[in-house]
């Protein structure tokens, strides 16, 4: 039970990043990705992650991991930059 519940919150935090970003992009009058949506996308591929091992499907643990992995490395060049610009 705790897994599926992991996996609801997981799925639920993924899902919402789309609504964030486009509530995000239509309050700036353009397409734009913002910063919390990486995080909405790291937290709810661990939690998918975690669900999925809990499942042993190789099929979802392979691509969160892969996911988790990108949306880590958006972040990294994000403050990367912002760092090389102060």
């Amino acid at each position: 039970v705790i897994f599926l519940l992991i996996g609801f919150i997981g799925q639920g935090l993924f899902a919402s990043r789309f609504i964030f970003q486009w509530l995000y992009s239509e309050k700036k009058g353009e397409s734009l990705i913002p910063v919390a949506f990486w995080y909405l996308s790291i937290f709810g591929g661990i939690g998918l992650l975690i669900y999925a091992i809990s499942r042993k499907d190789p099929v979802i643990i392979v691509g969160q991991l892969f996911g988790i992995f990108i949306y880590l490395r958006n972040l990294i060049l994000i403050y990367k930059n912002k760092n090389e610009r102060n």
